[in-house]
């Protein structure tokens, strides 16, 4: 499944790399494991609470469903539809009976097989950030989306073995006409990233061209396509009780094709949800089942995720918050309620903060705190998100990288061996001595790997006597370094030719309709 010769493991720490060649300190690329039990936020009794509550709300209140074929789909597996009505009602047995044939884990493989991830299980993967309309670095401040910026980003995310997966267009390339731009930006995503990728779900059309260019990227046949999860999409429910058209375009032609799709509410309480954060996971929770239920009509055992995104909102402003105590709590049920079901779970590395500075520090360290203990098996947006979703900053990314990295180190089992525990170096060093120069310490100091980018401060008397930079300085500096250390990967010529073949010719078709 690979057309490229996986990354060799960076050189390590203490030996010099050769001036001409230069290299990202850090560990190999990994497929992540949780080690720890997740926490559980609510009792059995209140999950349960939640789960029926949210079963009552589909059988009783039910759902619109905008799409016309969806419905007929639906009536046939059971649900109750009324011809010319979009409000559908679904029994709850019918529900449970249809997620149950959603995969509790599945690869999703990459054009470069060694980057192939598990999502589910006990697996944990980690993605660039997705959608901004803006992008923003301290050289040139914030600006819209283009073609560069967008580029640039996923140079960053194809360098750093950290971000495991490609979230989408980390800004939105506005420069490219929509009638054409997936097919632009899909295509920069195969040829300058070797990762899986995120499609948006935005018409039939869309979908059917992603997944066509993926499956040439992998040399698949359309049958073998269908057993092989290579290409996944979000598809963002429309809060309260909506399901639109083109999102059900998307399960449709993902679904039928053996493609994940990750069921995600977004629902902020008090504003498309109700003001309690229980009551908006019931919202929540109704949303995800009815649209993972519907994926398993279209094809028994597709590959699925539930999506959690339920957080508050500012009730003076209107505008999102995200790194609240109420944002965790909603990760953490969540995760409770995906792993009731055992279904993958996705959350996300969120902030609102407008630059990169205290608050987007410590908000983005509270969602990761929560992702995690909350059990996520993919991370969405783990990597520079800012102002809410509305910009993808070049320097935060660095930041998040560094939050990462200590991320998947905090994860490594604690070394417990008789050479860890270290009675011979206790021995020789003796009371009142000290450890710096023993051969215990400096055989780790010479094999480490783990090396945070901007972590690596000196006290405050010889940062501030060397005139050392602060965070937004050295992260400016860290991204433009790592840009040029950027090289291609290599693709099989004869793929490369297809899909340029494939994309030149739907461009000069047009692409697709945009005057909607």
């Amino acid at each position: 499944m690979t057309d490229s010769t996986p990354d060799k493991p960076r050189r390590r720490r203490g030996r010099k790399a050769a001036p001409s060649t230069p290299t990202i300190d850090q560990k190999p690329f990994t497929q992540l494991r949780h080690r720890m039990t997740p926490v559980n936020v609510v009792s059995e009794d209140e999950l349960e609470a939640i789960h029926l509550a949210s079963l009552s709300v589909l059988s009783d209140t039910g759902l619109n469903v905008l799409h016309d074929g969806a419905r007929a789909i639906m009536k046939k597996a059971g649900a109750d539809v009324t011809d010319g009505e979009t409000r559908v009602r679904f029994d709850p047995e019918l529900i449970l009976q249809s997620i149950k044939t959603v995969p509790s884990e599945f690869t999703l493989h990459a054009r470069n097989s060694a980057h192939n991830v598990q999502l589910g299980g006990d697996g944990l993967v980690f993605s660039m950030m997705a959608s901004a309309p803006n992008a923003s670095c301290a050289d040139h401040g914030r600006r819209t989306g283009n073609q560069q910026d967008y580029r640039n980003f996923l140079k960053i995310s194809q360098l750093h073995n950290i971000i495991h997966v490609n979230g989408g267009y980390p800004v939105e390339p506005v420069d490219v006409h929509a009638s054409v731009r997936h097919l632009e930006c899909i295509r920069d995503l195969i040829t300058l990233t070797d990762k899986s990728y995120c499609i948006y779900s935005l018409g039939a059309d869309r979908n059917r061209d992603a997944i066509e260019m993926t499956r040439i990227a992998l040399g698949l046949t359309a049958d073998e396509m269908k057993d092989c999860p290579a290409v996944y999409t979000i598809i963002n429910t429309n809060s309260p009780l909506q399901l639109d058209i083109p999102m059900m375009q998307g399960i449709i032609e993902m679904s039928s094709m053996g493609q994940p799709v990750i069921i995600t509410p977004f629902t902020l309480s008090g504003a498309m949800a109700p003001v309690t954060i229980a009551g908006a996971l019931v919202l929540q929770n109704a949303e995800a089942l009815a649209a993972l239920a519907f994926s398993q009509m279209v094809r028994p055992g597709a590959p699925a995720g539930y999506g959690g995104f339920t957080s508050n909102v500012d009730m003076k402003s209107g505008s999102p918050a995200f790194g609240t105590p109420e944002y965790m709590k909603a990760q953490l049920a969540g995760g409770q309620l995906a792993r009731r079901y055992g279904i993958p779970y996705r959350t996300s590395n969120v902030c609102a903060a407008n630059t990169v500075d205290a608050q987007a520090a410590y908000e983005s360290t509270f969602s990761l705190w929560g992702a995690i203990n909350g059990g996520g098996n993919l991370i969405k947006h783990g990597v520079g998100w800012m102002e809410g979703g509305l910009c993808c900053s070049f320097e935060k990314c660095m930041l998040d990288i560094d939050l990462l990295q200590m991320v998947a180190e905090f994860l490594t089992p604690l070394d417990v061996s008789p050479e860890a525990l270290a009675l011979d170096a206790i021995a020789e060093v003796g009371p009142a001595g000290h450890f710096f120069g023993t051969e215990h310490t400096q055989a780790r100091y010479r094999d480490a790997f783990y090396a945070p980018v901007l972590s690596d401060w000196r006290n405050y008397e010889s940062w501030f006597e060397a005139g050392q930079p602060d965070a937004m300085q050295k992260a400016n500096r860290v991204y433009k370094e790592r840009l040029a250390m950027y090289e291609q990967p290599a693709m099989d010529p004869a793929r490369l030719e297809a899909l340029n073949a494939f994309v030149d010719q739907r461009i000069a078709e047009g692409g697709v309709k945009t005057d909607f």
